[in-house]
């Protein structure tokens, strides 16, 4: 996927030292990032003839280290975001809060700060983009017929970054229809899978789509089904499905005879109130919640601990596998969400489609790459690297 170009590197000068550091180790590195339903991809396009651009190992892991990035507190941080949506382009319309016109600017000033950690970086793809685009701006090469596979190159730095759409990250009818949904959960979405072999980082994330009507194949064979209420068929959750397409995603991880790296990123929680997104939910709030004032959904904790379930199978097996928790962090923002500023300048005194699911750009969602960050800085093969 993507175009090969080979333009000579630069050096990252004037910029944030840790965003520095990683465009000079990803110049000649590889990475795939699969968010909620969605996946990143990084293509090496390496000059041998340099040492300092050879493959790097990156352990980005929330759980190990010399600190837990996922346990401490938001605390509030008078400093403007790194970036803003006059200087990025990148921001998609429906997660642009500020040009849509939400009036509270108070979500942008607040830092995750781990407990007994040194303070984290900023940055998930857009956000990506939107962080790089402080050193170079990345040139839209290749898109599908939908928007929705995209692959981008900032050729002074040799870097490709793409975004490929798998939903459900094994084979499913989503394309055809988002109603009675057949899923294939020992079957593998060809989408990624064809493209694995070529790189050396690997993201993964399960997403919302699996709290979807959705009907089970195992062996060629109808097993069950979840939401399909009058269809006379073996009700087994969300979970059964969760569960069962990690599994296969980290039996063909074991047994491929390629071994990039594989960085698991965890569930992300929504923010609906009184409702949801389809019968008058919001998200109004304007602060993130103290630990006393959240109670996480059922369906979350559900969903995570198949994912931890998932992580710790994977590192008995052996696997080449880390943890990037972004759950409980997120669970405290209920403020980082567009609400109904997914549209441009909306009339709020009218009953409007809020969205509770995705983040404003830019917000929250940056502290997720601000820990992947911290985790590829804080690897000892990184760390060698300088």
């Amino acid at each position: 996927m993507g175009k090969e170009v080979e333009p000579e590197a630069e050096p990252c000068i004037g910029f944030r030292d840790g965003v520095c550091k990683f465009l000079v180790i990803l110049l000649a590195s590889s990475l795939i990032m699969a968010l909620s339903y969605q996946l990143f991809l990084y293509p090496a396009t390496a000059d041998t003839s340099s040492s300092s651009e050879n493959s790097e190992t990156l352990a980005m892991n929330a759980s190990t280290g010399q600190c837990d990035l996922s346990s401490g507190e938001w605390i509030q941080d008078t400093r403007d975001p790194p970036y803003s949506n006059s200087t990025c382009s990148f921001i998609s319309f429906f997660q642009d809060c500020l040009t849509n016109g939400r009036p509270d600017t108070g979500y942008l000033h607040w830092t995750w700060k781990p407990y007994d950690c040194d303070s984290v970086f900023r940055n998930q793809m857009e956000s990506l983009l939107c962080l790089l685009s402080e050193v170079e701006e990345a040139v839209l090469v290749f898109h599908d017929k939908t928007f929705q596979t995209k692959t981008w190159h900032l050729p002074s730095h040799n870097i490709t970054l793409g975004l490929i759409w798998a939903p459900f990250l094994i084979k499913s009818t989503q394309a055809i229809s988002k109603h009675d949904i057949q899923l294939y959960l020992d079957v593998l979405d060809g989408t990624w899978t064809s493209q694995y072999h070529k790189y050396d980082y690997v993201m993964l994330s399960g997403g919302q789509w699996f709290l979807r009507e959705t009907i089970f194949w195992e062996n060629n064979t109808v097993v069950g089904c979840h939401f399909c209420a009058g269809k006379n068929m073996t009700e087994l959750d969300m979970d059964y499905s969760y569960r069962t397409a990690l599994r296969s995603v980290l039996d063909f991880v074991s047994s491929s005879d390629h071994k990039p790296l594989v960085v698991l990123r965890t569930w992300t929680p929504t923010h609906f109130e009184h409702g949801m997104w389809y019968n008058g939910g919001i998200c109004n709030r304007t602060k993130p919640y103290k630990e006393s004032e959240y109670t996480a959904d059922p369906v979350d904790l559900v969903m995570r601990d198949v994912e931890e379930e998932a992580f710790q199978e994977g590192v008995r097996s052996g696997l080449r596998l880390r943890l990037l928790d972004t759950y409980h962090l997120s669970a405290l923002r209920p403020d980082g969400h567009p609400g109904p500023y997914r549209r441009f300048h909306p009339d709020i005194s009218k009953k409007l489609q809020n969205d509770c699911l995705h983040w404003c750009l830019p917000g929250a969602i940056d502290t997720w790459n601000d820990m992947l960050m911290e985790i590829l800085m804080g690897d000892e093969e990184l760390r060698s690297a300088f």
